[in-house]
């Protein structure tokens, strides 16, 4: 990969890891629903313009109807459960179940779309769920207090995301990712409206948390999906993939830097083995036999 590319590949997984920080901190006085909501009225705002120029408008009126549903799938419920999940468990933890999105593509992916996967990927599949397991099951406390809520609720915005994987790849097939990006927000910010009129708090958050949910618009959100859809044209969707690698590094960073949270041995090693099964389900790496089955992530 050429050296700019690779400073943008950073920066995209440097972004997408401080999102846990940004909806931390706004999510701490807006409440889950307002920051989440908040969240893709920004990046609607940032990303609209660049579409219009961009002359892709009529692509989104195209295919509104599917594009809408995408954003209440990719954006919409996993930003308002990651909102949640971060009131109870580290920026960490919750980056490092975000790992797992490729798997909940692949397995759904498999489910819906007979997209069956070799041996290889399927061992990736098991490791990676494996590896959930590990890193879940010391906070899979239901009562009140307990973590065990907000890990199911990263885990539900993984499966969100898979589902919305596919649903991208059978509807929008095609379709500039610009217009899918924008519109997606667009639909986001419509399904959240309700919820963040409703859930608004009672008293004024405080310039931090403005600040927060304005950097996790523009920097996390919009900006961030201009990075991501370069890349992919630039360097293809494979190697792009490989950012689930980094995020939960920068996530994990920040969180120990800047909130002090603790680095945990159950962290390490379930992450480890999470992204190890990821590498596998994904086709970033392969099983050292003879897999002729094995295929690259749809």
């Amino acid at each position: 990969m050429p050296a700019a590319l690779a400073a943008e590949f950073v920066v995209l997984a440097a972004l997408w890891g401080a999102s846990f920080l940004f909806m931390l901190l706004g999510a701490a006085e807006f409440g889950p629903w307002a920051t989440a909501g908040l969240r893709v009225a920004v990046a609607s705002a940032v990303l609209l313009p660049v579409l219009v120029m961009a002359g892709h408008w009529p692509t989104l009126r195209r295919h509104a109807r599917a594009i809408l549903l995408i954003g209440l799938l990719n954006s919409a419920i996993p930003f308002a459960l990651y909102a949640y999940a971060l009131l109870s468990i580290s920026t960490g933890v919750s980056a490092i179940l975000n790992a797992t999105t490729p798997l909940f593509g692949a397995l759904v992916a498999w489910l819906w779309l007979n997209d069956s996967p070799g041996r290889s990927r399927a061992l990736g599949l098991a490791i990676g769920f494996a590896g959930v397991v590990l890193l879940s099951w010391p906070k899979a406390d239901f009562s009140a207090g307990g973590t065990g809520w907000a890990v199911l609720a990263c885990l539900g915005a993984t499966l969100s995301y898979g589902l919305a994987a596919s649903c991208t790849k059978r509807y929008l097939t095609g379709v500039h990712p610009l217009a899918t990006a924008t519109g997606s927000q667009i639909g986001a910010t419509l399904g959240l409206a309700l919820p963040t009129i409703w859930f608004w708090p009672s008293q004024n958050p405080g310039v931090m948390a403005w600040g927060a949910v304005v950097a996790v618009g523009v920097l996390c959100t919009a900006v961030a999906y201009i990075l991501y859809f370069r890349l992919i044209e630039k360097a293809g969707p494979s190697k792009t993939l490989t950012v689930t690698f980094l995020i939960p590094v920068f996530a994990i960073g920040y969180g120990a830097l800047l909130l002090d949270e603790a680095i945990t041995g159950p962290m390490v090693v379930g992450g480890a083995v999470i992204l190890a099964g990821v590498a596998l389900a994904t086709g970033w790496a392969r099983w050292p036999q003879r897999d002729h089955d094995a295929q690259s992530r749809p």
